[in-house]
């Protein structure tokens, strides 16, 4: 009796492997996928309309976005299933917001836009030496 019940456990790791091994063989035709745009994942449309300062707020934000999201991907990565999950649960957002960036770089083209400069940060009055006092100040006493 005791090699019947082995035999059986044998059997059952061997289908769990096999079932691994089929839905890893499954899920890498996912990991070659082009980050090709798609008009399921982003309107061509969209930036048309926008002006130069619409589309450089929008680029810093889809930036910013892209690269949080490819974050969570190299982290999701260095788990026991992390390419499987990260495939899963971030690659439809990645390739959107790819999209997305590519069609708002191009409409930044297309309008010949510019960065901005920066801004400089505000002067802050310089207050009076110690010892000495405004003549408003003295004009006060």
């Amino acid at each position: 009796m005791p090699s019947s019940l082995s035999h059986r456990r044998l059997i059952s790791r061997s289908l769990a492997a096999l079932a691994l091994v089929a839905l890893g063989a499954g899920l890498s035709g996912c990991a070659g996928m082009s980050d090709a745009i798609s008009p399921a994942f982003a309107d061509p449309a969209k930036y048309d309309l926008y002006d130069c300062k619409q589309l450089e707020t929008e680029r810093k934000s889809l930036a910013t976005k892209t690269a949080e999201l490819q974050g969570l991907m190299t982290k999701a990565e260095t788990g026991v299933a992390g390419p499987v999950v990260a495939e899963m649960a971030y690659r439809n957002d990645y390739i959107a917001l790819r999209g997305l960036s590519k069609l708002a770089d191009e409409a930044w083209q297309r309008n010949r836009c510019q960065e901005s400069k920066p801004e400089a940060p505000p002067a802050v009055a310089s207050a009076p030496a110690k010892g000495k006092r405004s003549k408003a100040s003295r004009a006060a006493n």
